[in-house]
């Protein structure tokens, strides 16, 4: 990948959305956000995006740069990263097809 661009990103994570079954997108004033058997798991807003993940990938995803804690509590993380780069896109979107496959789980 050589375009590393926010809208590239988003595209990404689209791709992947578009991979798994039961994913809907749904864009909203403030962002998109992604749902499986009506539990969300993942949003984009601005430059930024967060995951529900589970709870030992979520603690482990902290560790990693531009990660934080989000307020939806500790199963969710947000990443904002200050460049984008194919480390970055590959961490993502493995993620979001985390965050999708469990999403119904809990």
């Amino acid at each position: 990948m050589t375009d590393t661009s926010w809208a590239a990103f988003e595209a990404r994570l689209d791709e992947a959305a578009a991979r798994i079954d039961g994913v809907r997108r749904r864009s909203t004033p403030e962002g998109v956000r992604y749902e499986r058997d009506g539990v969300e798991f993942a949003t984009v807003a601005a430059d930024q995006v967060a995951f529900r993940l589970l709870p030992d990938i979520a603690r482990v995803a902290l560790r990693t740069p531009d990660v934080t804690p989000s307020v939806r509590g500790e199963e969710w993380i947000v990443l904002s990263p200050d460049r984008m780069d194919v480390f970055t896109y590959d961490r993502a979107v493995s993620w979001f097809e985390s965050a999708a496959r469990h999403a119904a789980d809990r």
